[in-house]
């Protein structure tokens, strides 16, 4: 028997700077803040062992914020001491999550909006099933070099009916 499909919990995104970070998906994107910016240390405290679990010791310090998207996903925004740019911000080739996706019914709207606060348009607005749907794709960068796709519709919707057939 096939298990029951998970529901999606969270994404957690390193960012340069968690303030302009929050400005951008909270202003730009409209999510919510749960949990405004807060520093958290490498200590002996639940949250300090917790992030030495997960990251190894010698992490040093970090800031965090929560935030979360119109249907209740959450969005947890980490700028780490010497966070980095990657040489590649789309290495697609590699193992790991390359791009995740929001969709907006004014996917035209909000694109102009990204760019204008700094981010960056991928690629043109593309169509898909042009003849079936009205549906439509964009993949963007925020303004930290973060790529995303903007979907003008579900996913579900978006690949019903036998997709690229």
């Amino acid at each position: 028997m096939r298990p029951t499909p998970r529901t999606f919990s969270h994404i957690g995104l390193s960012v340069p700077d968690l303030d302009a970070a929050v400005k951008f998906y909270t202003d730009v994107l409209g999510f919510y803040t749960i949990m405004a910016p807060t520093d958290v240390v490498e200590d002996d405290s639940d949250i300090g062992r917790m992030c030495t679990d997960v990251f190894s010791p010698g992490w040093r310090k970090l800031r965090i914020a929560h935030l979360a998207t119109g249907d209740r996903i959450g969005i947890e925004l980490f700028e780490f001491d010497g966070n980095h740019a990657p040489e590649d911000n789309l290495a697609f080739r590699q193992n790991g999550m390359f791009h995740f996706a929001i969709q907006d019914p004014d996917l035209e709207g909000l694109l102009k909006r990204i760019v204008e606060a700094g981010g960056k348009q991928r690629m043109p607005v593309r169509e898909y099933f042009p003849d079936e749907k009205p549906y439509r794709m964009v993949y963007v960068e925020d303004p930290f070099g973060i790529v995303f796709e903007i979907y003008s519709h579900s996913y579900e919707l978006t690949y019903s009916s036998g997709a690229y057939t």
